[in-house]
């Protein structure tokens, strides 16, 4: 049995998708357990491209057992349209099942009203979400006015506590923002459509988890995001709704700590952030440019841009503290090839002037110290070699097979995997977590 957390180590869009992806061959049972439609997933298996949001990349394979965690905030409406696309291609196989957890919390129509309602009125001081609803539900759910998918599927209860929420939505949508407010009919006739729709799929899912533990399943536990978006732990307020970091896995999915065998930590060989929010190494360069372009560095969910920089690190090496990374995922190495020097950062930069000055091997909590540091970097050999090919360490140039030591050398952690191409195949396999555990 080896249950095993995977989480981003920078600010998401570490290439977690296709790691889960590899991992789902080896794992029974696949968990999501946190974030909402704000996440995506871009998955390439035999040159065909599949984006998720929700579901786990585990719906790709057989006989898996795939579960959307009491973590998660859920829009039935994101669900479903996802379902019915996997449909079109025949998928999820026959063996393989998903389920949502009844304990899960909905996203609704006023969540994404306000959330754009209020990025809007920020102007200058834009968080930069994504306007999916994720914050407000997440916020609703702390307050205890959350709707929750066991709700959902009892009218009764889910029209009482709509016309609770309606009430006091509408009064800030209005009397706040300035905006027109939402239909308490509309959106119960919708939602119970969605409800007899995902009827099926729900359930405890922490009776199943733990039933799949005691049966000696492999479980593969999925994070949404970065770790340096955590709500606790991330640069804030420049970060997402709920806890990214492993600890959350055991919260979100209903399992207890002891239960886990290991953590993986995915870690783009580069560092990227979506939105607004500082970031040490960012490149406004043609270096930047060229790691944007070739990384296609768009997001899967939105579209976004994504700001690009040399690898960050004092943020991966924290991330490991934070949640105990015991093994490293290195993805996007290919698109270092063809620069001449590769520079890392190893440390931060405080303080104006020599004398007064400090260098930090952590990420400062406060905002404005973060946007005042510079980056202390190390610069090593780059690579010219096509590296697509490579299926073994000993493939891959020795410049590039550098640059990964020397990430196991400042994180202390080994790494296990290095991705050199967004295709399934294009992977260096060094050891298989799964296969270490017994």
């Amino acid at each position: 049995m080896a249950n095993i957390i995977i989480i981003g180590t920078q600010w998401g869009d570490e290439g977690k998708g296709k790691i889960v992806d590899l991992y789902s061959h080896e794992a029974d049972v696949i968990v999501r357990f946190q974030g909402g439609n704000n996440a995506g997933h871009t998955l390439v298996t035999n040159n065909e491209k599949t984006i998720l949001h929700l579901i786990p990349s585990g719906i790709l394979h057989d006989h898996k057992t795939c579960i959307l965690g009491s973590g998660m905030v859920i829009n039935p409406e994101v669900l479903i349209e996802e379902i019915e696309r996997l449909a079109e291609r025949n998928l999820p196989h026959p063996n393989t099942t998903l389920h949502i957890s009844d304990s899960a919390h909905l996203i609704m129509p006023y969540h994404v009203r306000i959330d754009n309602a209020r990025e809007a009125k920020m102007r200058s001081g834009k968080i930069g979400t994504t306007g999916r609803g994720i914050g407000p539900a997440y916020e609703d759910k702390v307050s205890r006015t959350g709707i929750r998918i066991c709700d959902l599927l009892n009218e009764e209860i889910f029209n009482q506590k709509l016309k609770n929420n309606i009430e006091e939505k509408n009064h800030l949508l209005t009397n706040y923002f300035g905006e027109e407010p939402v239909d308490f009919d509309e959106i119960s006739n919708k939602y119970s459509v969605w409800a007899d729709r995902l009827r099926p799929y729900c359930g405890n899912t922490s009776i199943l988890i733990e039933r799949s533990v005691k049966a000696g399943k492999h479980i593969l536990f999925e994070g949404a995001q970065g770790t340096h978006l955590d709500i606790d732990h991330g640069t804030y307020p420049f970060v997402t709704s709920s806890s990214t970091v492993a600890g959350n896995a055991c919260s979100g999915a209903g399992v207890g700590p002891t239960q886990i065998s290991a953590v993986i930590g995915i870690c783009k060989a580069y560092t990227t952030r979506v939105g607004s929010g500082p970031f040490v190494t960012e490149l406004s360069d043609e270096t930047g440019q060229k790691l944007q372009e070739k990384g296609k560095e768009f997001g899967s969910t939105t579209g976004r841009k994504r700001r690009c920089g040399w690898l960050d690190m004092v943020m991966v090496r924290q991330s490991v503290r934070l949640s105990g990374i015991t093994g490293i995922a290195l993805t996007k190495i290919d698109v270092l090839t063809g620069l001449d020097k590769i520079k890392i950062c190893t440390g931060y930069r405080i303080g104006k002037g020599k004398d007064r000055e400090e260098i930090v091997d952590y990420v400062p909590s406060d905002i404005k110290v973060i946007g005042q540091c510079k980056p202390v970097y190390e610069e090593l050999p780059g690579w010219s070699e096509d590296i697509s090919t490579a299926r073994s360490i000993d493939e891959l140039p020795q410049a590039a097979r550098r640059f990964i030591e020397r990430i196991e050398e400042i994180t202390d952690t080994k790494v296990l995997l290095v991705s050199v191409g967004p295709g399934r195949n294009e992977t260096v396999v060094i050891r298989n977590p799964f296969r270490l555990i017994k």
